[in-house]
């Protein structure tokens, strides 16, 4: 039987707290970052790119590279890879750069 990542580790986190992702209400453990709260749920993309729309999620994974850009708490372009996922956040999908007024 295969082992989930918490079970190889032998984690034992606190308990889950909620997060929305575009309104729809999500798990996060403490200590995940919003990337890893977005992967333990499946979603892979959260963001597409200005001029294509091609779809982007976690690349580097060490806040390098910039295709995990997603809003959290009204503010764009943070790096999913890095903010940690607080209680209550509300985490939105990006289309380019997050601005409203940018198009």
């Amino acid at each position: 039987m295969r082992k989930t990542p918490l079970e190889l580790a032998q984690a034992h986190p606190g308990p889950a707290h909620r997060v929305t992702v575009d309104g729809r209400e999500i798990a996060a453990l403490p200590g995940q970052t919003v990337a890893a709260v977005l992967w333990s749920q499946g979603i892979t993309s959260w963001r597409s790119t200005r001029g294509g729309g091609a779809p982007r999620g976690i690349f580097c994974g060490i806040g390098v590279c910039f295709d995990c850009l997603v809003t959290v708490n009204d503010r764009p372009n943070q790096r999913a890879c890095l903010v940690p996922a607080a209680p209550g956040d509300a985490i939105r999908t990006q289309e380019g750069t997050g601005h409203d007024d940018l198009g």
